[in-house]
C-alpha cells in the first residue's frame, strides 16, 4: 500500500507539473482545437450540399449533414490530440529531464502517468470544445443523458489508449518534429473510415479497409449513441479496439521507459 499511495502521490505531483506547462504554453493545445474546428467548417458549409445530397437516410431525412459528419469530427479531436503528449513527452526526452528523474527518488510509473493524465484531460477539453462548435452550427443529437454519458465515456476510453500510444511515440521519436509527425496518420485515418462518406459508397479494396479500421466502429457507435443509427456489434468492436490500443501503449510505452531511451 505504501508503494501505491507514493506512486500515486508521484503521479499528482507529474500531472501538475504538466497541466501547468500546457496552460503556460497554449499554443500546441489550440493548434489541436483548430484543426478539427476547420474540418468541421469546410464539410458543413463547403462541400456539406453536395455530399449530404449523396447520402440517403440521413438521421435528420432533410439531408442535414452536419448531423452525418459532425460525429466524425469530433472523433477527430480525440485523435489529434495525441499530437500533444508525443510532443511533450519528447520534449521532456530531448531536455534531459527525464534522466533528471531516473536519478531523483521518483516513482517510475509517475512520469508517464502524469503526461497520460495530462494528455487525456487536455484532449477532453478539446473533444467539449468542438461539440459546443458542432451544436452551435446545427447539430441535434436526440441522444438521452445516458446515451450522452456512454458516448463521452468512449470518447475518454479512446483517448486514454490514443494518448498511451502516443507516449509511447513521444519517447522513440529522435525530436520533437518526428514526434509531431508520426502520430499524424491518426489524426487523419477517421477519414478512410465512415466519417464522411458511408464505407458502401467507396472501391472494394478501400470499402474493405474503411470497414474493419479501429475508427470506423467508433464513428458508427458515436452515430447510434446521439442520433439513434443501428449500432449492432459495432459497440463491442469499438469497446475491444479501445482497450487494444490502450493495452499496447501502455505495455510499449513502460517497456521503452524502463529500458532507457536512446538518442
Amino acid at each position: 500500500m505504501a508503494a501505491v499511495s507514493y506512486a500515486a502521490r508521484d503521479s499528482r505531483t507529474m500531472l501538475r507539473r504538466n497541466l501547468r506547462k500546457a496552460l503556460r504554453y497554449p499554443s500546441l493545445t489550440l493548434t489541436v482545437v483548430i484543426m478539427p474546428l476547420m474540418m468541421l467548417l469546410l464539410f458543413t458549409y463547403v462541400f456539406g450540399n453536395a455530399l449530404g445530397a449523396g447520402i440517403s437516410g440521413l438521421p435528420t431525412g432533410g439531408g442535414d449533414y452536419i448531423d452525418y459528419v459532425a460525429p466524425g469530427i469530433i472523433l477527430m479531436a480525440a485523435t489529434s490530440g495525441a499530437l500533444t503528449t508525443a510532443i511533450s513527452v519528447c520534449v521532456d526526452k530531448t531536455e534531459g529531464i527525464v534522466n533528471r528523474f531516473r536519478t531523483m527518488p521518483v516513482s517510475r510509473s509517475a512520469f508517464l502517468t502524469g503526461h497520460v493524465v495530462a494528455g487525456v484531460i487536455q484532449t477532453m477539453t478539446s473533444v467539449a470544445l468542438v461539440v459546443g462548435a458542432a451544436l452551435l452550427m446545427g447539430f441535434r443529437p436526440d441522444a438521452t443523458p445516458v446515451e450522452w454519458a456512454a458516448a463521452l465515456g468512449l470518447l475518454t476510453l479512446l483517448t486514454f489508449g490514443l494518448t498511451w500510444l502516443s507516449a509511447a511515440i513521444g519517447l522513440v521519436a529522435r525530436n520533437p518534429e518526428s514526434a509531431s509527425n508520426i502520430p499524424m496518420p491518426l489524426t487523419f485515418l477517421p477519414f478512410v473510415g465512415s466519417a464522411v462518406v458511408p464505407t458502401d459508397s467507396m472501391p472494394a479494396g478501400l470499402r474493405w479497409f474503411a470497414e474493419y479500421q479501429p475508427f470506423t466502429p467508433v464513428i458508427e457507435t458515436l452515430r447510434g449513441l446521439w442520433l439513434g443509427t443501428p449500432i449492432g456489434s459495432g459497440g463491442a468492436v469499438a469497446l475491444a479496439w479501445c482497450v487494444a490500443l490502450a493495452l499496447v501503449g501502455h505495455l510499449w510505452a513502460r517497456r521503452t521507459f524502463k529500458a532507457g531511451v536512446k538518442r
